[in-house]
């Protein structure tokens, strides 16, 4: 990957940081979530890794236990309420506690407003905003009963900040989770839960880059291609040119959940390079 779509990797935590904490980070199997989860768990904590879709689980856990770290998995659809307080019922059981909920799980596809399906728009608002909050309910159960309260972390985005076309069901979701956090974190601060969120920027999934993939008449993608048009676009678009990665929001989310945050509830704090502030692309 070209220097444009790269952060240091390098610690800038001490590594025992969050040592006998529990995070579970849903979403954490994959991309930036678990780029969240990797880290987390290299500053001692035990993770626990949730998505729908167990393919994704258990690989990701042996990664990071392989990498020294401790992890576990729950299969989970954070649309239904009943499954998600199960899992965290469940945290609460093997683990006795739960510091730190990251609501990472999102659905995210490009589609035209006018011909966007009723299935289309529910399963991408239920993911991304039904699951938040039925995730934050449940943790907060488990959290107000802790001395210390906990951390709840949501993923956000920036498009809704000034409208992004074909992303009509992606951005009002979003925008709510944006409102959920402000209201949660004034609710529940008596109970010493701060509610913070993470607004990313562009960071290279793999739906970024077929994105970026230009028609090929073999059918195989020129490499070479995507690299200079996602260069082109950190260049004219991002103010520092470089794109995100899934390093640089775990690192707001690990200052989030460690005593720097203590002061902080109702954020929602922008890592995207400017882009944001930037001209707004119309296509």
């Amino acid at each position: 990957m070209s220097e444009t779509t790269t952060a240091s990797a390098a610690p800038i935590f001490r590594p025992d940081l969050l040592d006998g904490q529990v995070a579970l980070v849903t979403g954490g199997g994959t991309g930036i979530g678990f780029g969240i989860s990797e880290l987390l768990a290299r500053l001692g904590a035990h993770v626990v890794i949730a998505s729908r879709k167990r393919e994704h689980l258990e690989p990701a856990a042996e990664r990071l236990r392989d990498r020294g770290g401790r992890a576990s998995v729950a299969a989970v659809d954070v649309r239904d309420q009943e499954q998600v307080r199960a899992m965290v019922d469940e945290v609460r059981r093997a683990h006795g506690r739960l510091d730190l909920l990251v609501n990472n799980a999102a659905g995210n596809f490009y589609a035209p407003s006018e011909s966007l399906s009723a299935n289309a728009w529910r399963s991408v608002i239920e993911i991304d905003l039904y699951g938040t909050f039925f995730c934050s309910q449940a943790a907060f159960a488990v959290m107000r009963e802790q001395e210390w309260g906990g951390r709840i972390v949501n993923i956000s985005m920036t498009l809704h900040y000034r409208g992004w076309p074909l992303m009509a069901h992606a951005t009002a979701a979003k925008a709510g989770v944006d409102a959920l956090t402000r209201t949660l974190a004034v609710e529940w601060a008596p109970h010493r839960i701060r509610v913070n969120a993470i607004a990313p920027g562009p960071i290279p999934t793999e739906g970024v880059r077929k994105a970026f993939t230009p028609p090929s008449a073999s059918g195989v993608p020129d490499v070479f291609a995507v690299e200079r048009a996602m260069g082109d676009y950190a260049k004219s678009a991002i103010p520092l040119q470089r794109w995100g990665s899934p390093t640089d929001i775990a690192n707001v989310v690990a200052f989030l959940a460690s005593p720097g945050g203590d002061w902080i509830t109702g954020a929602i704090l922008v890592v995207d390079g400017g882009e944001w502030l930037a001209k707004t692309p119309t296509r």
